[in-house]
């Protein structure tokens, strides 16, 4: 005699039987990261060059010509810099972790776009996520690896 099903049993059974959604967006995501830094990058095909950082322009929330050289080097070496668009969430670390966050979350990006382009990108060095952080402190010293000053007497 088969058992009876329980209500939970029969909740699961419909949870696996709804069709899963796919949802479909107009943007490629990609996520950076460099140090402490991690930035989601949304990378739309169709655009104007515009980059925007946590709701700002991009030449406003970093304010050094350094900084933003970091940011569109991968798009100036393909030469896609005036046409696509970028949205980017950034938080941690700061601002040259930061930007190199974003280079790192960009180059995944175009990668998506077109797989030719990881020969280009990859000797750069933009593929590759920069695993230096800062060492942690250790007990018993002044800093990760500095001791206390020797004394003989």
């Amino acid at each position: 005699m088969p058992r009876k099903k329980t209500v939970k049993q029969e909740k699961i059974l419909e949870v696996e039987k709804k069709p899963v959604k796919k949802v479909k967006h107009d943007y490629i995501y990609a996520v950076g990261r460099r140090k402490c830094s991690i930035a989601r990058v949304r990378l739309y095909k169709k655009g104007d060059g515009q980059i925007i950082v946590n709701e700002k322009p991009f030449d406003q929330y970093f304010t050094t010509y350094e900084c933003r050289n970091i940011i569109t080097k991968p798009l100036e070496v393909l030469a896609q810099r005036d046409k696509i668009k970028l949205s980017i969430k950034v938080h941690g670390g700061g601002v040259r972790g930061q930007a190199e966050a974003i280079r790192h979350g960009i180059s995944r990006a175009l990668i998506q776009i077109d797989e030719k382009w990881r020969k280009t990108l990859k000797p750069l060095g933009f593929l590759k996520r920069d695993p230096r952080k800062k060492e942690r402190k250790k007990p018993g010293l002044k800093r990760a690896r500095r001791a206390p000053q020797w004394q003989k007497r």
